[in-house]
């Protein structure tokens, strides 16, 4: 019988009832201020500051934020938890 591989969940944060999943306010930041925020509400979480034009993988881990900047190094896009 073949063994069935399931995939395992990532360790981190795992967002309860009330907890942020997403900062909408943050865009037009600049990278290090949006860090600072996510980090008082969520501190564990990894933050990955994403370059204008660069390609990410398209993997959910959910104690990872994304921050994807404009050619002016501001937050471009609303940051989430994934």
């Amino acid at each position: 019988m073949a063994e069935v591989n399931h995939p395992q969940q990532p360790a981190g944060p795992i967002p309860s009832s009330g907890q942020k999943t997403n900062w909408p306010e943050l865009v037009c930041l600049s990278a290090e201020e949006a860090q600072n925020k996510i980090k008082e509400d969520m501190h564990a979480v990894q933050i990955q500051v994403v370059p204008p034009d660069h390609f990410v993988t398209m993997d959910f881990n959910q104690s990872r934020v994304r921050l994807y900047l404009d050619s002016s190094d501001k937050v471009s896009r609303t940051p989430q938890l994934g």
